[in-house]
């Protein structure tokens, strides 16, 4: 299991952007299941439910936590979002809910990396993800 301190040195997102609060699960190069608490007291909830956008961050997170397990990201190094397919929200997510994201690899090829995968409350489908792909960069050629 990774604790939220190993996370916080596996991904470079810190509060209030870091949204996978543990891994619960890891098959290396196959799968991972993390948990996300949603929690009133999150700077979004103003408007109730969690916004449909960070439940696909919080997702992507725990794709690249998979994606980096064995090998994790080199210093000076990003991941990017390089495309997103088949993305349903199936129903609301409110806070006290515990989201639990379900990551499978689909393929890799170099640094890039498909997936495809789900995040569920209380066993129901709040969010299915058809296809995500992901490829790392230099930091330094973003700029």
């Amino acid at each position: 299991m990774l604790t939220s301190a190993d996370i916080l040195r596996r991904l470079p997102h810190r509060y209030p952007v870091l949204l996978v609060d543990r891994v619960a699960e890891v098959v290396p190069g196959e799968s991972l299941t993390a948990l996300k608490a949603v929690s009133a007291n999150e700077p979004w909830h103003t408007a109730g439910d969690f916004p449909s956008t960070l439940l696909l961050e919080s997702w992507c997170q725990a794709a690249v936590l998979l994606s980096s397990w064995d090998h994790p990201l080199p210093t000076g190094r990003v991941v990017l979002i390089g495309s997103l397919t088949d993305v349903e929200f199936h129903r609301p997510v409110t806070p006290g809910c515990v989201v639990r994201h379900s990551v499978r690899i689909l393929s890799t090829r170099g640094d890039t990396v498909a997936f495809t995968g789900e995040s569920t409350v209380d066993d129901q489908a709040v969010m299915t993800v058809g296809r995500a792909v992901t490829t790392t960069r230099a930091a330094a050629d973003l700029g």
